[in-house]
């Protein structure tokens, strides 16, 4: 069975803890159930990746070498 998450294709995802959403948090001014939603069974998510966590995507970009994106785990 292919592992997805290990593609070369797919972003990296990480979890954040909690002193890190919190920065990012009060850096846009809003709150986790702002923030774009993430399914649970998404096959690129980090194995540890819970409901309500808080999910780190870096891409790369042409013009701006990395885009970091968040996004909230839901069922």
């Amino acid at each position: 069975m292919v592992d997805v998450s290990q593609h070369e294709l797919v972003p990296d995802h990480s979890v954040l803890d909690e002193d890190t959403l919190e920065e990012v948090l009060e850096e846009y001014d809003i709150d986790r159930t702002d923030l774009p939603k993430i399914k649970r069974n998404d096959s690129a998510l980090p194995d540890e990746a819970e409901i309500g966590d808080v999910i780190k995507i870096v891409r790369n970009s042409r013009t701006t070498d990395q885009a970091v994106v968040y996004r909230l785990v839901v069922e």
